[in-house]
């Protein structure tokens, strides 16, 4: 089985004015491709081929885990932004308030450890025993390899936003954090307590 480059869930311009067409063809159609040929140039007529993306995550190292993690990363937020409005639902948001206390002070959690990652990575809202927390990950770091189950997340390599933003991380992050979140995708991930799977 080939792992496929999963196309984006909405139009590429979809996201305009907050992340122009031309990232997302970059982004996408460049970055996320090259993760996806180069994992299936390393699987092929290995053990590893006809393995999921999430099979290889979990199992492998060095250069097949980071084109699998960066495949599925993606994949996760591509989905994690929308260009609809959208709100969590009942369930996820009385989890917001119980372990932030508001959306305006998880999304100022979020937002720091954005913004402050250090080099590239990825800020993720996740459940982890039963609790909403932000963490972070470097490079292609994947949720799938820890017990927590991700909602949402936001890609802080530059290339997300070098384009658009040039330098200027807090503006991107921001700009996302405001207009862009899938709360929908968030609470169907909350309500099924399991992690998103990467479209065969």
């Amino acid at each position: 089985m080939t792992i496929a480059l999963m196309p984006l869930p909405y139009a590429q311009d979809a996201l305009e004015p907050h992340i122009s067409a031309k990232t997302l063809e970059i982004h996408h159609g460049a970055h996320h491709k090259t993760y996806v040929d180069k994992l299936n140039a390393a699987i092929d007529g290995t053990d590893d081929a006809g393995k999921t993306v999430e099979e290889i995550t979990k199992s492998a190292s060095g250069p097949k885990f980071n084109n699998a993690a960066q495949i599925w990363n993606h994949g996760f937020y591509w989905h994690s932004m929308s260009p609809e409005k959208t709100e969590p639902s009942e369930s996820l948001a009385t989890a917001i308030t119980n372990d932030f206390g508001s959306i305006d002070a998880l999304l100022e959690a979020l937002s720091n450890e954005a913004v402050n990652h250090f080099a590239s990575g990825w800020a993720w809202l996740v459940v982890d025993a039963g609790k909403l927390k932000v963490i972070s990950t470097h490079d292609a770091g994947c949720p799938l390899t820890t017990d927590v189950v991700p909602l949402l997340t936001v890609d802080v390599w530059e290339h997300a936003y070098y384009i658009d933003q040039m330098n200027k991380r807090p503006a991107y992050v921001k700009a996302v954090l405001e207009n862009l979140l899938n709360w929908k995708f968030a609470s169907d991930n909350f309500d099924r307590g399991t992690a998103w799977t990467y479209p065969a």
